[in-house]
């Protein structure tokens, strides 16, 4: 097989397939959720710590001269990126468990009642006349 028709038949296959679709749907997702929590969620709880915007939260290692920029540690976006992991586990925690009840209500089903063959009918028949 050449270089090709090997990569061909590595792409087809459904998890390269599926991990890209997952990929693909993780990075929206990811917005998503960095949109709630920059847009929706920091806010109010910025106005309840006293009207502090986390993205200005900084602490200044060293200021800024003519020729350097200011050295600082931004703790706020990284507060915010924290917010952001957060919730996206928990949301990734919560599909989760959704698919493992949804798994474990599969294998709980009842067994389908199999026929019983006739020689082993015939057989128990056979044995109980043999008792009486």
């Amino acid at each position: 097989m050449s270089l090709a028709n090997d990569f061909k038949s590595f792409i087809m296959r459904g998890n390269v397939l599926d991990l890209a679709v997952a990929v693909v749907i993780g990075a929206a997702f990811g917005r998503i959720v960095t949109s709630f929590v920059n847009d929706v969620l920091m806010p109010p709880i910025g106005i309840l710590m006293g009207g502090v915007d986390f993205s200005d939260l900084v602490i200044t290692i060293q200021e800024a001269t003519a020729e350097v920029e200011a050295v600082t540690i931004n703790y706020g976006a990284f507060t915010q990126t924290l917010v952001d992991f957060l919730i996206i586990a928990f949301a990734i925690f919560m599909v989760i468990k959704a698919f493992e009840k949804a798994r474990k209500k599969e294998e709980v089903k009842p067994p389908a009642v199999a026929e019983v063959p006739a020689q082993e009918k015939l057989l128990v028949e056979i044995r109980d006349l043999l008792k009486k």
